[in-house]
């Protein structure tokens, strides 16, 4: 018995016991055909071909869980190309029927997942709402009169009505979050250009990314992992660098001010005090920063010409087929002719005024934590008022890929009136990895379970954290000490542990430095008390560039600490401490500065 939300943690425990991914298949043609939602697919792949495709896995890969996604269903967004299943985008006169899969799909699927089927959307991936499609429009899992979101509308509620355990969608304005807050799921939003869109028909080509909705943060990681990597037949394609975030004493920017817009929903407002409330538990130090620059810069997707793009992409088909268009959807696009080359650069340079005011706002907070929408909203309003509506669900989302941001939307409770509400951390580009235990723990503290059970509990398998992989330890000893002038050269690490040196070390100060920084000297013999350290965990990349940094007299040596290990550390030429105050019986650093204010 498969539990009501297809995490994969319960799927490989079930696989492990003697579930085969045919009896898991035979579980999701039972559960399409009981689902009261007829729009949530364009093409479901046909009952027989799925039970083909799990006999075939099976054949291929006959150990439980040998591939990384062994039998796991999934659920691909009509605008992602899938062999043999007809790409429609919503819109019936522009369908075909590609030959080969898509990058991404292609690596999911090697990886031993099963394609159930292509998901309704926004017509050309063009809304948030989910209402702009002639197959219909998916319906909130909590209350049909309510939207799903979109664009990757079906996408979304095959996940959380546990039809698939996970599902892709795309997102250029949101559309791979706003869904995910309505439906009580994670949205895991790329770095622009780490999942590879060769394969998709492009909304805005230059900022579009490949989303993953799924039950947990610790499943959609996985999944991203198994989708991203470098494609040349992309041209936005990127090689990942991994950044990182600090772990002790992370800074979380949230809104404040009049710039705190809600559209009336109070529900969804205390939803978002109450994920800040979390975050501060967590350990976070809470900043408001001043959202505006980022503001005015999601203004420029939808009333700047980066509407252009999107006629681009169906610029020919427009010409010959504009009666196919969901009216809304083609009143947006035509919306781009005209634009001229010079607005196009205008507004490529507005975007860089902003982006630099927002360099400003980033100086304040490593994170954003935002609301994934202000509020929602039911079909009937929607479809009465489907441009102001649509435009006030892209209010904390629009700026995202156009600012090269990763971000991972996840569920932040309930209202009164039964409706989810989500959260979004946010982070400079490539830093996918880093976001991910902060989402995990917002996710777990909030208490909503997964997708449509709100009592499920989140599998501790899933839990993320940050790992040590790629980390080089080094020891400080001075001034890059915690709450010392040179700390935040250390952004990005994070604090290991407090101890000390054996008592071999002495320690001076260094004449004319600013700020003033010690010498720590080997001198073996000497029986000293050992000398206060912090032991500092880098990424590889920072290490070496923090080393790079080091001056003269000082560098890099290896230091024997007092349990008998030896770590990376500061160590100083001995021609400098000649004729230097020596300050080895304060017993470290800070101890000094703190005798120094004294007196």
């Amino acid at each position: 018995m498969l539990p009501t939300i297809l995490d994969l943690s319960s799927l490989r425990a079930a696989y492990q016991s003697g579930l085969t991914p045919l009896d898991a298949i035979q579980e999701v043609i039972a559960r399409r055909a009981a689902s009261r939602d007829a729009a949530i697919f364009i093409t479901p792949v046909p009952d027989e071909e799925l039970r083909a495709a799990a006999k075939a896995l099976m054949a291929r890969a006959p150990e439980a869980n040998s591939l990384p996604l062994w039998g796991v269903p999934f659920a691909v967004k009509d605008n992602i190309d899938a062999a043999g299943l007809p790409t429609t985008a919503a819109c019936p006169a522009y369908a075909y029927r590609p030959e080969v899969d898509s990058t991404v799909v292609a690596r999911l699927k090697a990886a031993g997942a099963i394609i159930i089927g292509k998901t309704n959307l926004d017509q050309f991936a063009t809304g948030l709402n989910g209402t702009r499609s002639p197959y219909g429009a998916p319906r909130s899992v909590f209350d049909a009169a309510y939207i799903s979101g979109g664009s990757s509308s079906g996408s979304s509620v095959t996940v959380a009505s546990g039809l698939a355990a996970f599902a892709l969608g795309t997102d250029t304005a949101g559309s791979g979050r706003v869904p995910a807050a309505f439906n009580n799921l994670v949205g895991i939003k790329p770095t622009p250009g780490l999942l590879p869109n060769t394969g998709v028909i492009p909304a805005c080509k230059s900022v579009d990314c490949i989303t993953i909705f799924a039950a947990t943060v610790g499943d959609g990681v996985a999944i991203r992992k198994v989708a991203e990597g470098f494609d040349a037949a992309d041209p936005f394609s990127r090689h990942a660098k991994s950044m990182t975030l600090p772990v002790s004493g992370l800074r979380i920017g949230v809104l404040a001010g009049a710039e705190r817009e809600f559209f009336g929903d109070k529900e969804v407002e205390a939803l978002y005090d109450q994920a800040i409330e979390r975050a501060k538990a967590l350990g976070a130090t809470i900043v408001p920063f001043d959202y505006t620059p980022f503001r005015e810069a999601a203004a420029l997707l939808y009333d700047g010409p980066w509407v252009a793009e999107r006629l681009a992409a169906v610029e020919d088909f427009l010409a010959t087929n504009a009666d196919d268009f969901d009216p809304t959807v083609r009143g947006i696009i035509e919306g781009a002719k005209g634009k001229t080359a010079v607005e196009a650069f205008n507004g490529r340079y507005r975007l860089e005024e902003l982006r630099r005011k927002t360099e400003t706002e980033w100086e304040k907070a490593d994170v954003l934590l935002l609301p994934t929408a202000p509020t929602t909203y039911t079909v009937a309003d929607m479809l009465a008022n489907p441009v102001v509506l649509n435009g006030r669900l892209g209010r904390y989302t629009n700026f995202v890929n156009l600012l090269d941001c990763a971000a991972i939307a996840v569920p932040a409770g309930f209202g009164k009136g039964g409706l989810p509400g989500g959260v979004t951390v946010i982070a400079p580009a490539f830093t996918d990895d880093a976001l991910a235990p902060l989402a995990d723990a917002l996710h777990r503290a909030a208490g909503s379970g997964m997708g449509i059970d709100r009592q499920a509990g989140i599998p501790e398998a899933s839990h993320v954290s940050l790992g040590d992989e790629g980390f080089i330890e080094i020891a400080v000893v001075g001034a890059h000490l915690t709450g010392m002038p040179l700390n935040h050269e250390l952004a990005g690490g994070r604090l290991v542990k407090t101890c000390r040196t054996s008592g071999d070390y002495r320690l001076f100060v260094l004449p004319n430095t600013t700020p003033p920084k010690p010498g720590l000297l080997r001198d073996p013999g000497h029986k000293g008390q050992g000398l206060e350290v912090e032991v500092w965990a880098l990424p590889a990349d920072a290490f070496g560039r923090f080393v790079q940094k080091i001056p003269a007299p000082l560098g890099i040596g290896k230091l024997l600490l007092e349990d008998g290990s030896s770590v990376s550390g500061f160590v100083c030429e001995a021609h400098a401490v000649k004729g230097a105050e020596e300050i080895t019986a304060l017993g470290g650093w800070r101890n000094y500065i703190s005798a120094k204010l004294a007196s």
